[in-house]
């Protein structure tokens, strides 16, 4: 055996590294999504999840309610924390529209003022029982 160290990989399957980058939770979620033909790899749609992907390359891939387009930075070795898996990416999502919920917020007659008194629950109650 040589003393040298094993040479950094340079590829990756992309349902690794989605996982190892933290987009998905299980590599399983990860692997779905590209087996549903959702994610593209430099504006080529990928279904299957041993394609790999490399430094350099741009995938685009739904998450959430929103379309990520991220840069590949690095391959990465493992799934570490979350600081070491943005390091792995550069963000290239455009910024959305605020939607209108989020402007006017989710419940504009909601006061926030947490459960009714006792007293308030009875007086709503005499709305009910038309008393």
């Amino acid at each position: 055996m040589s003393d040298t160290p094993d040479p950094v990989r340079e590829t990756i399957r992309i349902d690794k590294w989605l996982w190892h980058a933290r987009f998905f939770k299980t590599r399983g979620l990860a692997t779905k999504v590209v087996q549903g033909g959702k994610v593209r790899v430099d504006s080529t749609p990928v279904s299957k999840p041993a394609r790999a992907v490399g430094t350099g390359m741009v995938l685009t891939f739904p998450q959430a309610d929103t379309v990520r387009v991220v840069r590949i930075l690095g391959v990465g070795t493992r799934r570490g924390p979350a600081p070491e898996a943005q390091a792995l990416y550069e963000d290239l999502t455009p910024e959305a529209p605020k939607r209108a919920i989020e402007i006017q917020g989710a419940n504009p007659k909601y006061e926030g003022k947490g459960r009714p008194s006792k007293k308030e629950w009875r007086k709503g109650l005499r709305h009910f029982d038309g008393t």
